[in-house]
């Protein structure tokens, strides 16, 4: 879920922190890209025609297969080097928030055992897109497609998304993949939201700058954690009666969560009861991530064999289609050779002038006089 409200924020108060592009804009750069969210997002967007998840002839579900092979093959034919991270443990205070996604996963599968009774097509996709869950068999599957693709992935210890945001900031990759935008609450210092799915519907790749957001909204780093707590997250209820201008507002003028509370009126503000907002800025701040100097970084190339024998032998692809989109990896291996130009070319500070430029002999009084009668003769020899 991310931060709500936060990408609204942005773009009504800090608009110019956000760019639009296309992703091959993008050639030549490593990204770190949230894998649980991009198969969450496979399950959901890969379906047969009748809206069900996409299943080969033994009923086994493949939308995540499919996914992973054709929107990482479009990425790297595009230059760029993903890298896949997978979440961990999830944080202590994160179980609240996982308690209702259960519920409402819950609830849903009711409403579509109704709409299946009743015949209702349209309830019963939007209903089964609301049962989605990603299993640990889906990820192992992912995991072992992205090994014989030759695309690293790495196991964070916890939340993927503080993983990749560590590797951004630290200068590991470019940027963070993901479509929640506590990506900068974690400290990312660039957020591509929309990548893996830009071109299938025709929506840009939205680049968020996180030191232009910091700087627009006039907050420091540790002011706009505060803010998102404020906003509302995934680790604790907020404020009721507190939205995003007004968390803003509160912001700017206290600086900090601790005299907002100081200064906030009881009757018209209700703070949640034994408010953990201390931990959750602590978890933003100092989030459970592998070392960046720990993690080594290796793109290879596809195992042509290994992976028709996953795809098409176990899991019933179409073998000709398969190839293809192997081919396609090898030929954009090759073409990769070629480097951005701001990884050869580096933009230093100018020097000081030169003593000898600097104290460049000016004209002689007698030489500018003699300039200044030469032009004049010039001009009058012409009026003739």
């Amino acid at each position: 879920m991310g931060i709500r409200g936060l990408s609204q924020l942005i773009a009504d108060v800090a608009g110019t922190a956000v760019r639009h592009m296309e992703i091959k804009h993008l050639f030549g750069r490593k990204i770190a890209i949230d894998a649980s969210m991009s198969i969450y997002q496979f399950l959901i967007a890969v379906r047969q025609a009748d809206g069900g998840v996409l299943t080969n002839d033994s009923g086994q579900v493949t939308s995540h297969l499919m996914g992973m092979l054709y929107r990482t093959a479009r990425m790297v034919e595009n230059g760029i080097k993903p890298v896949y991270v997978f979440d961990g443990k999830p944080p202590a205070l994160k179980g609240g928030e996982l308690s209702k996604r259960s519920e409402r996963r819950q609830q849903a599968e009711e409403s579509l055992k109704t709409a299946t009774e009743q015949g209702n097509q349209a309830d019963m996709d939007k209903f089964s897109r609301r049962t989605v869950r990603v299993t640990a068999e889906h990820t192992a599957e992912c995991k072992r497609l992205l090994t014989l693709m030759g695309i690293p992935y790495i196991e964070a210890p916890c939340e993927a998304e503080a993983q990749c945001a560590v590797m951004a900031a630290k200068g590991l990759v470019y940027a963070t993949a993901s479509e929640d935008m506590d990506s900068l609450t974690c400290g990312s210092t660039i957020l591509l939201r929309h990548l893996t799915y830009s071109e299938a519907r025709k929506v840009p790749i939205a680049e968020y700058s996180l030191p232009r957001v910091l700087e627009l909204l006039e907050l420091t780093m540790d002011e706009f954690i505060d803010l998102c707590i404020l906003l509302g997250c995934d680790f604790c209820d907020t404020i009721r009666g507190v939205g995003p201008k007004r968390a803003l507002e509160f912001i700017r003028k206290h600086r900090n969560i601790e005299t907002i509370l100081e200064n906030l009126d009881p009757k018209r503000y209700t703070v949640p009861e034994n408010w953990p907002y201390k931990e959750v800025r602590e978890l933003f701040r100092s989030p459970e991530v592998t070392p960046v100097a720990d993690i080594e970084l290796k793109w290879s190339s596809p195992d042509e064999e290994g992976i028709v024998k996953f795809l098409v032998t176990e899991k019933g692809f179409n073998e000709e289609r398969v190839r293809s989109v192997i081919q396609r990896l090898d030929k954009a291996r090759s073409d990769s050779t070629q480097s951005r130009l701001d990884g050869f070319f580096k933009v230093l500070p100018r020097a000081p002038a030169d003593k000898a430029a600097a104290n460049k002999k000016k004209p002689s009084a007698a030489t500018t006089t003699a300039a200044k009668k030469a032009k004049s003769l010039k001009t009058g020899a012409g009026k003739r």
